[in-house]
């Protein structure tokens, strides 16, 4: 077994224009003063990185990541969780994702298309260049639109879709591993990659891409109504990456998982701040430890009711209170009376 390190804290939820949020010196200070012992960064947000530069400059990453460490935090991995989302994306929400991208390729979906590739492509390279083995991202979606099949979906029409995203990111799959990176897609409703079932859709036609791995957010099952324990057993190779988030499902006689086009705070599936939710962190924790996951522990802030920042606080202690320093023996080793194999043998009544 292993000790998750931690706690992290996912940066794109808090950077902004008003200090200390508005720089990388200010924001990874105020990070470690709430803290933390690691940051997960948004690689879209100049404010936070020059991804051009991580890409091609092993100097930069250095500077950059020291500059960090003596902040009080480690970089823990870098997330393309806008850029993925590009690398496919279905007509119907052209408009919406649009404003994801650089203003030159907008409007133009093929351009946009290619840039968000090249994006992900430069993350892997700075994340190489950081000698940080896991990244963060999102798979996007054709399918999704059709996730329920009313009208009846024509015959072919997912797995096409699903032949289609393999397609696109297997070449992003290989340079992950040029640069011995694992891609960690976050699974999340509005992503083709929405839950187990799709993921494994996507790997097999991947050929099971050793670098095609997985983020466990056990929120988003939460508002599935999935399991979320067993989802660790199931994937627990795959998994090498974890946001630490809670989340809750009320349902009423009025509305359930599709949330009636509610607001988040009306929704019956809404996010909360650690702890306000509905997840049983002791049993997550519990189950990682003992399948030997080493990587971090990273809160994604999202709550419908409670302040970002109170939030933030509140993870950070919330986190150190249930990472588990793992054992490195038996709790009976006092008992043990030493054996051998005659010894064994005896015991079972086997003679010879």
């Amino acid at each position: 077994m292993k000790t998750i390190k931690g706690p992290a804290l996912f940066l794109a939820q808090f950077a902004g224009d008003d200090a200390p949020f508005n720089s990388w010196d200010s924001i990874t200070k105020w990070a470690a003063d709430c803290g933390y012992k690691g940051v997960q960064v948004p690689s879209w947000d100049a404010r936070m990185i020059d991804l051009d530069k991580a890409a091609s400059s092993k100097g930069y990453c250095e500077d950059w990541a020291e500059q960090a460490r003596a902040n009080g935090v480690e970089v823990t991995e870098l997330s393309t969780h806008l850029q993925g989302q590009l690398v496919a994306v279905h007509p119907a929400y052209d408009d919406a994702f649009d404003g994801f991208a650089a203003p030159e390729v907008r409007g133009n979906p093929k351009a946009r298309q290619e840039w968000a590739v090249d994006q992900v492509k430069k993350a892997l390279s700075a994340s190489k260049n950081l000698r940080i083995g896991a990244h963060a991202t999102f798979s996007g979606a054709l399918a999704w639109p059709y996730v329920y099949p009313w009208p009846q979906r024509p015959a072919g029409l997912v797995e096409q879709a699903f032949d289609e995203l393999a397609k696109r990111w297997l070449p992003i799959l290989d340079h992950a591993e040029d640069c011995g990176v694992d891609v960690c897609y976050e699974i999340h409703p509005g992503e083709d990659l929405h839950d187990g079932i799709t993921y494994e859709m996507f790997l097999e036609r991947t050929g099971n891409h050793a670098r095609a791995n997985m983020l466990y957010d056990p929120s988003h099952y939460v508002l599935q109504c999935m399991d979320y324990i067993d989802n660790i057993d199931i994937y627990k190779d795959r998994i090498r990456m974890f946001h630490v988030k809670d989340a809750e499902f009320n349902p009423t006689g009025r509305q359930g998982v599709y949330g009636g086009y509610q607001s988040w705070v009306n929704r019956a599936g809404r996010f909360r701040s650690l702890g306000d939710g509905q997840v049983d962190f002791g049993a997550v924790f519990s189950k990682m430890a003992a399948n030997d996951f080493d990587g971090w522990a990273v809160v994604e802030w999202e709550c419908a009711i409670k302040h970002p920042e109170d939030g933030a606080r509140e993870g950070a202690q919330f986190v150190k209170d249930h990472i588990i320093r793992v054992t490195e023996r038996a709790f009976d080793d006092f008992a043990d009376g030493g054996a051998d194999t005659a010894l064994n043998a005896k015991m079972m009544g086997i003679t010879s």
